[in-house]
This record gives structure tokens, sequence and C-alpha cells, in this order.
């Protein structure tokens, strides 16, 4: 899938979460509130905090080589921006959740949090939908609302350049 026909359904994703009854809903928190997952290694995750910030979803396994290659640049993205507002948090889609993916998470030590989907998210039963190839990465501004997205490894200047433009932005 290509970076505009995901860019697209992102915002149809985000049309359609608003569309529901006769008040208008802020689509934003359905993709925070899609962040409310156990975590697993030595970084804390607590959704909450997560409110404010500019967040970087990206959806990874284990036995991803591409999603591997891609560490280096999410713990960039992280270390730079952080203190600015940023996170990232990275949700793994192993079929073993967290057996998995907790010796994963220590191992590395990553300095963002690493949550385990839950069955529904991995059936595409979530905010984000069906996620059709790893890495799939979100971009959230700070209302929660999905802004930009990127399938497969992504350099760390056109991330970075996206991170930069939305931390510019009041809040």
């Amino acid at each position: 899938m290509s970076r505009v026909l995901l860019r697209g359904a992102i915002v149809a994703l985000v049309a359609l979460a608003g569309c529901r009854g006769t008040r208008p809903v802020d689509a934003g928190y359905a993709f925070l509130n899609a962040l409310a997952l156990p975590s697993v290694g030595p970084t804390p995750h607590d959704v909450r905090a997560l409110d404010g910030k500019v967040v970087l979803v990206s959806f990874f396994a284990t036995w991803c080589f591409p999603c591997l290659a891609e560490m280096p640049t999410l713990e960039a993205l992280q270390k730079d921006y952080g203190p600015r507002g940023f996170q990232v948090v990275a949700v793994g889609m192993d079929l073993d959740g967290e057996k998995v993916l907790a010796p994963f998470a220590d191992h590395y030590a990553l300095r963002y949090p690493v949550l385990v989907a839950n069955q529904a998210m991995i059936e595409g039963h979530s905010a984000f939908g069906a996620i059709q190839g790893l890495p799939t990465t979100v971009l959230l501004d700070r209302r929660g609302r999905a802004v930009a997205g990127w399938h497969g490894v992504e350099s760390h200047a056109d991330m970075a350049k996206a991170v930069e433009k939305l931390l510019a932005q009041p809040e």
C-alpha cells in the first residue's frame, strides 16, 4: 500500500470515527484509547500521559526484519523530541503476545513503551483498523488525531520533519 493510500485510509477512518450519533465526536480520543494496552519492558506506559503529546505509533513484530531496522530511528526520535512533548509507542503484533514481547523489550531496553496488542487489535477491530503490513506507523497530533502514516520503513529525515511540524503547532 502506498503512502498516499495509507493517508487516504487514515483520513477516511478519522472521518468515519466522527460520524457516530448526532453530536460530533473527537476521533483523536479513539486512537489514544486504543493504546490502553498492557506494556512490557523497562519503559512504563500510562495512556493518560499521551494526552496533549505528539504520538508516533509503530506497529511491529519481533520477527519483522524491517521493523528491527526501524528501531534506531524510533529511538533517535524519542531521544531528540521526547523533551518537547513527543512520544513513540510501539505496539507488538506478535501472535504470542507477551510471551515473546517481554524478553524482546527487556533485551533492547527501548526508551519508549512496548505495548502488547490485544486480539481485537490483531484482528483489525480497533480505531486503527486492520494493519495490512509491518511496520506500519501512524503519527497523531496533540489532539490524538491521525495526521500521517507510513507503511514500511520510512527515513529518519521524513519522520523528523513531520514530527517537528506538529511540535511547532500551538497546543
